[in-house]
């Protein structure tokens, strides 16, 4: 076969090595054959549950359907999969905080190399268990006190869905890992997208059914129309970098004398990718959650406002916005710190042009970077409220749930997943032109 080795791997060409190279096929395999056991797992029943009860009994939970939206519908089906990978989510989250936040974690980081690496992977693990043990502790105590959803009530069917679900989670996690060790892509991202994947066609068939049953065929083309625009919107702002051009200082090596190199240094648009939007949309079902339990009047109706379909929508606009710019900032922060990439630029010798070195690298690198933040943070707030005001413009609701958390996973996945591909289909190249 012969290929461009100086340009990107074409379609046929990838398809081709899926299909010729042992490895790439091997992994593609290990891969599918994981996420559709994953999906299977999800339908295998906890059993002692009436579900048919469970469904019409928790059928306006808030937080129960933002879970199971993320469980690919295992949370209604009480499959003993039901929590999903959301735990190691958690789990990562949680750890990321603390790496920012404790000097013990960030040296175990940054100083340890691999090594501190897989202990922090294994502290992630054990958080992962505490949390899916609490999780279903707490969903197993929702469902035994609910008249009539469990069949023979008491402590022993507690404990037995308790290991049930706990069990369930970690081989969830395990199956995650080994896609991201031995298959292709990361394998938690894989997991979520699969779940979000898996409510499509139920949601297609839905919008089917409302244009053939005498809804408007015209607001239908409109939600898809902002859908595809969206979809692009999100490809263009996932990819776009702000570089900023460095300069490496000239260098003596023995007698060798290395001329100034130019290079740059990329900062993303949306550093936070789609956690600020998870994270203001937890913040949303929240007061839903503490009304629902707490009967308190007035967190009733400041929950009531939080809501698209409310009788003051503006309320929702900018509460969703102010969350989603907050935590744009808060995540960028804890993903980039200035401070530390201008001691690395001194350190490697390099320095932007036009700029000292030192604190004052820093001050412009802090001025690009919030600016860039605020630039993500709005076309995040504009992703996540223009899909929901189409939807209640067109009055076309079968999509509800396939906003802007779910758009952004969906392409920020298959574009991470498909540069993993193209990664290994040119070390391919090179394997060859080492054996020619």
């Amino acid at each position: 076969m012969v290929v461009s080795r100086g340009k990107a791997p074409t379609a046929q060409e990838t398809f081709m090595q899926m299909a010729q190279a042992a490895g790439l096929r091997g992994r593609v395999f290990i891969t599918l054959g994981l996420l559709i056991l994953v999906r299977m797992g999800i339908y295998l029943p906890v059993p002692g549950i009436n579900r048919e009860v469970f469904k019409t009994a928790f059928a306006g939970n808030p937080i129960l359907g933002f879970l199971d939206y993320f469980s690919g519908g295992g949370l209604s089906a009480v499959g003993i999969f039901a929590l999903g990978i959301i735990p190691f989510i958690n789990a990562s989250i949680i750890l990321q905080l603390l790496t920012a936040a404790l000097p013990s974690l960030e040296r175990l980081q940054k100083d340890e190399g691999e090594a501190g690496r897989r202990k922090i992977s294994q502290i992630t693990r054990y958080v992962a268990l505490g949390w899916a043990v609490a999780q279903s502790i707490g969903f197993s105590l929702l469902v035994n006190n609910t008249e009539g959803v469990v069949i023979n009530p008491g402590p022993a069917f507690i404990v037995q869905m308790v290991l049930a679900l706990t069990a369930g989670s970690m081989f969830v996690m395990w199956a995650g890992e080994i896609i991201t060790e031995k298959g292709i892509g990361n394998g938690a991202s894989l997991l979520i997208f699969l779940s979000i994947v898996s409510v499509l066609p139920r949601s297609i068939s839905q919008t089917i059914d409302f244009a053939q049953g005498g809804g408007s065929v015209g607001g239908v083309i409109a939600l898809i129309v902002v859908f595809l625009v969206m979809i692009i919107g999100i490809v263009f702002v996932q990819e776009g970098t702000r570089r900023i051009p460095i300069v490496y200082a000239r260098r003596q090596v023995g007698r060798r004398l290395y001329r100034e190199q130019k290079s740059y240094l990329p900062l993303r648009l949306n550093s936070g990718g789609v956690m600020p939007i998870i994270f203001a949309s937890a913040m949303l079902v929240l007061p839903s959650t503490l009304a629902q339990f707490s009967g308190n009047t007035t967190i009733q109706t400041f929950a009531s406002y939080l809501s698209p379909s409310s009788s003051l929508p503006w309320v929702y606009v900018i509460f969703y916005m102010s969350m989603i710019i907050f935590f744009s900032y808060f995540y960028a922060s804890l993903i980039i710190n200035p401070v530390d990439l201008s001691q690395n630029l001194k350190k490697m010798g390099a320095s932007i042009p036009g700029i000292r070195p030192g604190r004052a690298t820093t001050e412009y690198i802090e001025r690009v970077l919030n600016r860039l933040t605020l630039l993500g943070a709005l076309f995040l707030g504009a992703v996540a409220i223009v899909p929901l005001a189409v939807e209640n413009a067109t009055k076309v609701t079968t999509f509800q749930g396939l906003g802007a958390t779910s758009l952004l996973i969906l392409v920020g996945v298959a574009i991470d997943t498909a540069k993993q591909i193209q990664t290994y289909v040119i070390s391919q190249r090179y394997e060859g032109m080492v054996k020619d």
